[in-house]
């Protein structure tokens, strides 16, 4: 009982910009898992590769809705990612593509929500 009022305490305390961080922390950690299955293991790589294609068709829904403060070239540069992220995502359930651009792209994105900037 203890932990889940913390939980839910934490939630509420949570600005966007960290609960988007931990929940891109949360399925990049299962694409690695799903990573690290054997090849012929789809089944057991479906789960969060879907997870991963939810998440992004999210952040394009959200960047589409005209309430959505974000610079409007940013917004076009995720929606822009999330299309490639379903188009990529299709090709790894197919055994066409590798997952690790995938994971990739979600550091990417974590480096940016935590206010890294990659290596100049």
């Amino acid at each position: 009982m203890g932990l889940q009022a913390y939980q839910k305490a934490a939630a509420r305390a949570e600005n966007p910009r960290d609960a988007e961080y931990r929940l891109f922390g949360q399925v990049t950690r299962a694409l690695l898992q799903a990573a690290d299955r054997p090849a012929d293991d789809m089944l057991g790589r479906m789960d969060a590769l879907d997870w991963n294609r939810r998440l992004w068709s999210a952040l394009a829904s959200d960047c589409a809705n005209p309430e959505n403060d974000l610079p409007e070239p940013l917004k076009a540069q995720i929606i822009s990612l999330s299309l490639w992220v379903s188009r990529h995502t299709s090709a790894v359930m197919r055994r066409e593509e590798q997952i690790d651009p995938l994971i990739d792209i979600n550091r990417i994105m974590m480096q940016g929500l935590s206010g890294q900037s990659e290596a100049a």
